[in-house]
C-alpha cells in the first residue's frame, strides 16, 4: 500500500536547528510562530478562531533514521520507540497541541511552538478538552519524570 501526503501549509518558529528547540509544546510556552496555510485550503478555516487550541499535525522533514529501541531524552534506560516521542519514527509525523491566538488572512497566530522553521503541515484539528483530555491516563514509565518536561530542550541525539 502507499500513502501519500501532500502539505496544506508550513510552520514558521523561531528555531533553524533541532538543537535548542524545545521537545514539546510545553518546553516552548509563550515561544510565538506562525502557520502559513496555503490558498487552495483556507476556506477550511472557517469557524477555527474559536477555538483556543489547536491540535498541528505535521511531518518532520529533518527526522533521519529510526531505531525501534531508543534512550529517551528523559532517561537512561532503552525504551520501546513507540513508547516514547522521539522524532526518528518509521512515518515521521508529529503532533503539537499549540495556543491558537488569532488567524490573519490565512496565517495562524500560535504559541507554545516546538517545531522546526519550514516545517510541513499535514492538518489542524481543534482541541476540545471533553474529547481529548483523559483523566484517567497512566503515563507508563514516564510517571516519575513528568516535573521536569516544560524545562528540556532538544539533544544532538535526536537530530
Amino acid at each position: 500500500m502507499n500513502i501519500e501526503f501532500h502539505p496544506i501549509g508550513t510552520i514558521h518558529t523561531p528555531f533553524s536547528d533541532p538543537v535548542g528547540m524545545p521537545i514539546q509544546p510545553a518546553g516552548g510556552e509563550g515561544i510565538q510562530g506562525t502557520v502559513e496555510v496555503f490558498p487552495e485550503y483556507r476556506e477550511g478555516l472557517a469557524d477555527l478562531d474559536g477555538f483556543s487550541h489547536i491540535i498541528l499535525l505535521y511531518h518532520l522533514h529533518r527526522s533521519a533514521d529510526y531505531r525501534l529501541r531508543v534512550v529517551p531524552f528523559l532517561d537512561t534506560v532503552e525504551r520501546g520507540l513507540f513508547s516514547t516521542r522521539a522524532p526518528q519514527r518509521p512515518n515521521p509525523i508529529g503532533l503539537s497541541t499549540v495556543r491558537l491566538e488569532r488567524i490573519e488572512n490565512g496565517v495562524l497566530h500560535i504559541r507554545d511552538v516546538d517545531m522546526l522553521n519550514g516545517t510541513p503541515l499535514l492538518d489542524i484539528k481543534p482541541y476540545v478538552p471533553r474529547l481529548d483530555d483523559r483523566q484517567d491516563a497512566r503515563v507508563g514509565w514516564l510517571t516519575d519524570l513528568q516535573d521536569r518536561f516544560p524545562r528540556h530542550r532538544s539533544d544532538p541525539r535526536f537530530r
